[in-house]
C-alpha cells in the first residue's frame, strides 16, 4: 500500500519567504494599462521556455554572427578607450557580434594609439571595421590620398571602413571641419578608388527619406541609421561650445528622426526603388535600449537588419570584462525569450 502525501509538508524552503515578497511587492509591481508595450502581441501558449539562447549562426556583413546585436562606433585615443575596445571586442568574439571602431582619424597620420584599436586578436573573424568621418575622407579625396584608407584598413586587420557623416556635429563642433561637397559625391569616388567594403553611418540625428534613397542605391555593405533617442553627437557638441552658440543652436537636438520612422522611411524605399537598390543590408541603431527595442525593429523592418547599441554597451564595458559579459548574456535571454512569446504587430 502506498504511503499518503502528506499535502501538509512544505517541499519548497523558499516558499513562505518567497509569498512574504509577493505580499510586500504587490502593490508596487502594479502595471497600469497606459504602460502597457502595445508593439507586441504576447502568446503565452505557443512555445516553451528557451532552452539555448546561442541561435544558429547566420550571415551577415559576409561573415558570421549568432546574434543580430551590433556594437556601434564609440570612441579610441585614451587607456580608458582601449580596454573599453578590448572588452567589447572580446564580447563580440564570445557571443558572436560584429563591432564598429569609433573615428580612427589619429591613424592616419601616426600609429601613437594604435594599440587602442587593434583589437583583431581579441574579436577573432567576428565583423570589426574601421571608423572616420566625412570631412577627413573629403580631404583624403581632395589630396589624392584614398589608398590611405586601405592601409588603414590593412594595419587593423579590419574588414572595411565606416564613414560617419555628421555635418551638423562638425557646424557645432568648436574644432569642427568644413565639409565642402556633397557628401555623396564624396562617398562615390571612395567606392571607386578604394579596395574594401564601406559602411555609411549619421551620428544621432539618422537620415531623412531622399538621403536614405540615395544611398540605398549605392553599392555599400550597410547603412547604419543611427538615429535620433540615443546619444547625439551634435548636442555633446553643442554642450562644449559657448554660450552664443548654445543659445542659438539650442533646439538642434529636437533635429532629425525616430528609429522606427526610418525603418518606415527603408521599407518605402525598398518598395520604390526596386531592382535599383544595391545595398541590402541595414543596422538599426540609436535609442535601441534594449533587447525589446532591437527585437521590435528588426522584425518591422523588411530587409537583412541587425541592431546596434552604443551607449549601453559603453557603460558596461568601462569596467571588468565580467560586467559586460554578463550584460550582453541577459540580452541574448532576453532576445530568446522575446522570439519565442512575442509577435511584432
Amino acid at each position: 500500500m502506498e504511503t499518503p502525501v502528506d499535502i501538509t509538508k512544505n517541499t519548497d524552503p523558499n516558499a513562505p519567504s518567497r509569498k512574504k515578497d509577493h505580499i510586500e511587492l504587490a502593490f508596487k509591481s502594479r502595471v497600469e494599462q497606459s504602460e502597457l508595450d502595445s508593439r507586441f502581441y504576447y502568446e503565452p501558449m505557443l512555445a516553451a521556455h528557451p532552452q539555448d539562447q546561442i541561435n544558429e549562426s547566420f550571415k551577415f556583413l559576409n561573415k558570421s554572427f549568432k546574434q543580430p546585436i551590433w556594437v556601434s562606433s564609440m570612441t579610441g585615443g585614451t587607456a580608458l578607450a582601449g580596454k573599453i575596445n578590448r572588452n567589447l571586442a572580446k564580447a563580440c568574439k564570445d557571443f558572436g557580434l560584429g563591432m564598429g571602431l569609433g573615428s580612427c582619424r589619429a591613424l592616419l597620420e601616426s600609429n601613437e594609439y594604435l594599440k587602442d584599436y587593434s583589437v583583431r586578436k581579441d574579436i577573432g573573424d567576428q565583423p570589426l571595421y574601421t571608423n572616420l568621418g566625412i570631412a577627413q575622407v573629403e580631404q583624403l579625396v581632395a589630396d589624392n590620398s584614398l589608398y590611405k584608407i586601405d592601409d588603414l584598413v590593412r594595419k587593423l586587420e579590419a574588414d572595411g571602413l565606416i564613414i560617419h557623416v555628421n555635418p551638423l556635429q562638425e557646424w557645432l563642433q568648436p574644432e569642427g571641419d568644413n565639409i565642402s561637397q556633397n557628401p555623396m559625391e564624396t562617398i562615390h569616388k571612395v567606392l571607386d578608388g578604394v579596395n574594401t567594403n564601406v559602411i555609411v553611418k549619421e551620428v544621432g540625428q539618422g537620415f531623412g527619406i531622399n538621403s536614405m534613397k540615395a544611398l540605398l542605391q549605392l553599392p555599400l555593405q550597410a547603412i547604419e541609421f543611427s538615429a535620433g533617442g540615443g546619444t547625439n553627437f551634435s548636442s555633446l557638441e553643442l554642450l562644449r561650445a559657448d554660450k552664443v552658440m548654445q543659445e542659438t543652436y539650442k533646439k538642434i537636438s529636437s533635429l532629425g528622426h525616430s528609429a522606427l520612422e526610418m525603418v518606415n522611411f527603408y521599407n518605402d524605399a525598398l518598395a520604390e526603388l526596386g531592382d535599383k537598390v544595391l545595398c541590402n543590408e541595414v543596422i538599426i541603431s540609436g535609442g535601441v535600449k534594449d533587447f525589446l527595442d532591437g527585437y521590435y525593429f528588426i522584425n518591422k523592418v523588411n530587409g537583412n537588419a541587425i541592431y546596434g547599441q552604443a551607449s549601453a554597451m559603453l557603460a558596461h564595458a568601462k569596467e571588468d570584462y565580467e560586467l559586460l559579459h554578463n550584460f550582453v548574456s541577459a540580452q541574448i535571454a532576453g532576445l530568446a525569450l522575446a522570439k519565442n512569446y512575442l509577435r511584432v504587430r
